[in-house]
């Protein structure tokens, strides 16, 4: 085994020479940085992150003009897309958390909309499988978590209407509360729903204790974990506005937000791992959701319109389509923001 690690660590490096050598045949200066940057940045060392000063050289493709954000976005995607080395593709996958995170305007709007064809990022590897050695088959794992999380964050930040967890936001963040103040129920809902499939596609993790890729998991716990104060921040921001409103919610917005609660409790062990440094901090948080559970499940509006409710069938659905204010009846299907359909083949109200 030591054997064919190592010669497949001496045929990375050889492909990383040769990848290199092969870029700087390119004429166009800006091509030849471009790429040589990416190339050193997303090396088939599985034992080391990327190099931030080549993070840096790739950030930097963002203050240009558009086109050549949009080749650094290109170029990035072509190197994910069409390798399959597990190291190479968790690189490319720090990079995007990076643009997300640290790129500036232009560059994070052209890793919004890729492709150009779709208007949607779908990063297209839970798929992928390295099988060369044991480290890259365990590897391939986190590949297919970290892309499915990724897409996550991107969908979760078209919501909200901004990249979650970038830097550029610190100056925003003042203003959240006004902001969030302003917001329908159903946007509430719908943004609070999102932030928690987040939370909950984090807590799906993949584990390793292989120490030959320790530190490049590392980095990839070090940034997930700064997202998830993040959400969770955003999380508590809607949550203190919805428990402010309670009294206005419909007996469907009331629902619908104890199942999003729940999911979100259902989390918290999983998540203990991201936030542990911040103790008190949570302690805080997972008392406010467990307090507006309770509240929502003692109000009037969702004891008097439904003493207790056995919820049947749960399915998630593609379409949306808000609760209407009727009471339902045995069999209705009713669809919330959120895509969940529940089937209401087992009610029972008393009255």
């Amino acid at each position: 085994m030591g054997r064919a690690t190592n010669l497949r660590d001496l045929l990375g490096k050889l492909k990383d020479k040769v990848s290199q050598s092969k870029a700087a045949l390119l004429s166009n200066p800006k091509a030849l940085s471009l790429h040589l940057a990416l190339l050193r940045a997303t090396t088939h060392d599985p034992s080391t992150p990327p190099n931030q000063r080549y993070l840096t050289t790739l950030l930097s493709f963002g203050n240009g003009s558009r086109s050549t954000a949009a080749s650094a976005i290109d170029a990035l995607m072509d190197r994910l897309q069409n390798t399959r080395d597990a190291a190479v593709a968790i690189k490319c996958l720090i990079t995007v958390h990076h643009i997300i995170k640290h790129g500036g305007f232009i560059l994070q709007d052209q890793l919004s909309v890729y492709p150009s064809t779709g208007g949607r990022n779908y990063l297209n590897l839970s798929n992928f499988r390295d099988n060369s050695t044991a480290l890259a088959w365990e590897l391939s794992s986190w590949v297919r978590w970290y892309a499915l999380y990724l897409e996550q964050l991107l969908a979760t930040s078209r919501i909200l209407g901004f990249f979650l967890c970038s830097s550029s936001r610190s100056s925003e963040k003042d203003k959240d509360e006004e902001n969030v103040s302003s917001r329908l129920n159903c946007d509430l809902l719908k943004e609070t729903d999102s932030l928690v499939n987040l939370l909950d596609e984090m807590s799906k993790r993949a584990d390793s204790s292989n120490e030959n890729c320790k530190k490049l998991l590392d980095e990839v716990m070090g940034l997930v974990g700064e997202d998830s104060l993040s959400a969770i921040n955003e999380v508590s921001i809607r949550v203190n506005e919805l428990k402010e409103r309670l009294s206005s919610l419909s007996f469907g917005d009331s629902v619908e937000l104890v199942f999003v609660l729940k999911r979100l409790e259902d989390c918290k062990e999983k998540l203990s791992i991201f936030t542990w440094r911040k103790r008190v901090l949570m302690e805080t948080f997972w008392g406010l959701i467990g307090e507006v559970k309770d509240k929502v499940g003692n109000s009037e509006v969702y004891r008097g319109e439904g003493r207790f409710l056995t919820m049947g069938s749960r399915r998630k659905a593609s379409a949306s389509a808000r609760f209407d204010d009727r009471v339902p009846r045995c069999n209705d299907l009713v669809r919330f923001s959120s895509g969940i359909l529940l089937a209401y083949t087992d009610l029972v109200f008393q009255p």
